[in-house]
């Protein structure tokens, strides 16, 4: 039995890894000697049995050392942000160039599509000509000259991380806590942020459905972080419906640039001061979250944003042209109306249901190697608590170029909007649920 065999069986067992256990496990990973049958077992293994602090911590500090680390104190304070995901969430896309609008340098490295949610990756390159492909060179250059860096995990940085984000996807391992935390601490360890604010999302969209869980999550996250020296904070906040209107790739960046220009849904725009003001205080640049809140609003309203975002798609290799014609982003070429059956209110949304059917539009991937569409998505019309008509349209369904609907489709989406009597439904979670 080889080393690596013996690793999954002790962890299918239930004992607890070793540190050179879990690092033998992190180099074959890396250098490939471990299979991808090999690697997703362990996965599963770890999903299933968990792990312990020091498994954790063991696992975090191997992915990291996995490749190299970067140093950004040349650069003077730099920010980030991590959002563990949901329906809809794009607020990376409105908070990166508001923060280097407002004065604070964000270098921010994201991923594609995992599971039943959207990548930012996948958003950004919706944008004609974006490159989130960046070396480290570019980085430091994107930091300095526009303020702001959005770009994919390099080969160099976090090498065993980028192979295990592929398998989790398509393994069902994605909610696993140890291996959400070490997959997103390795990177962010990696590249040297200052400072992290965390949005760990809970309800029926969300990796972490329960509060519980999400604090526990938020908790090793933010603890982890401060632990190193950095400053952190995170939020748990609501995933039991998407957030904005938009679901996809360009119909979440057309959404985002809407909030750019001041306009927008309120609840995108309280996601990204939530967390935007938590980094200007972090940066210094306001005492007080509310100040902080009120320089955000200001550079939302007075074009500040939207134009460091031009500045962003062009350094990038992008047309900054959508900025000001969302048509230049790719469209749709069929709509179809998903109606309510009955009338009532609508009780509940079936969030994640939601975000997994958008998978079979092209909006994310069923296995490692898809391609997305970039031009599919929902537009929805109307949210929990709603009280519609029988034959209301609840949802438009969009298809790019190309895709089509499976017989059936629009019945399954309309099956995710719970309709009936108000009196009894679960009200919805409020939008912060917790500050950690």
């Amino acid at each position: 039995m080889s080393l690596i065999v013996r690793t999954i069986v002790k962890k299918r067992d239930g004992g607890e890894l070793s540190e050179g256990e879990i690092q033998d496990f992190v180099t074959g990973v890396t250098d490939r000697t471990v299979t991808d049958e090999q690697a997703a077992a362990l996965l599963m293994a770890i999903c299933c049995r968990g792990m312990s602090i020091a498994e954790t911590a063991a696992l975090t500090f191997a992915m990291m050392n996995s490749g190299e680390t970067w140093d950004l104190n040349p650069h003077g304070f730099v920010a980030d942000k991590h959002s563990t995901g949901g329906v809809g969430d794009k607020s990376t896309l409105v908070l990166a160039p508001l923060l280097a609008a407002c004065g604070v340098k964000t270098g921010m490295m994201s991923g594609r599509g995992l599971g039943h949610t959207g990548g930012t990756l996948d958003k950004l390159e919706a944008i004609p000509g974006f490159v989130t492909g960046q070396s480290r060179e570019a980085f430091d250059r994107l930091l300095e000259t526009v303020g702001c860096a959005l770009i994919a995990a390099t080969d160099t940085v976090a090498p065993a991380d980028r192979r295990l984000y592929a398998l989790r996807d398509v393994t069902g391992t994605v909610e696993s806590i140890p291996l959400i935390t070490a997959s997103i601490l390795s990177k962010k360890l990696a590249t040297g942020a200052h400072a992290v604010v965390f949005d760990v999302k809970t309800g029926n969209g969300a990796f972490m459905q329960k509060p519980e869980d999400a604090h526990t999550l938020g908790r090793a996250l933010v603890d982890t972080t401060r632990a190193t020296g950095r400053k952190a904070s995170g939020y748990v906040t609501a995933m039991d419906r998407p957030v904005g209107v938009a679901v996809g790739n360009a119909n979440e960046v057309e959404e985002s640039i809407r909030l750019l220009r001041g306009d927008g849904p309120a609840d995108l725009r309280e996601n990204v001061l939530l967390l935007g003001a938590d980094l200007l205080v972090a940066a210094g640049i306001t005492e007080s979250a509310k100040d902080a809140r009120k320089r955000l609003n200001a550079a939302l309203q007075d074009g500040t944003a939207l134009d460091t975002f031009a500045r962003v798609i062009a350094a990038q290799g992008g047309n900054p042209a959508v900025c000001d014609d969302l048509s230049l982003l790719p469209r749709a070429v069929a709509r179809h109306d998903v109606k309510a059956g009955a009338a009532g209110t609508i009780r509940s949304v079936a969030t994640r249901e939601l975000g997994l059917l958008s998978i079979e539009i092209g909006c994310g991937r069923a296995r490692k190697d898809d391609v997305v569409d970039p031009a599919s998505g929902y537009r929805i019309l109307r949210k929990t608590g709603d009280v519609v008509s029988a034959g209301e349209p609840l949802l438009v369904v969009e298809l790019g170029p190309g895709t089509s609907l499976r017989d059936g489709y629009l019945d399954r989406v309309a099956a995710c909007f719970e309709i009936g009597s108000a009196e009894g439904a679960t009200p919805p979670l409020p939008f912060v649920v917790e500050k950690l």
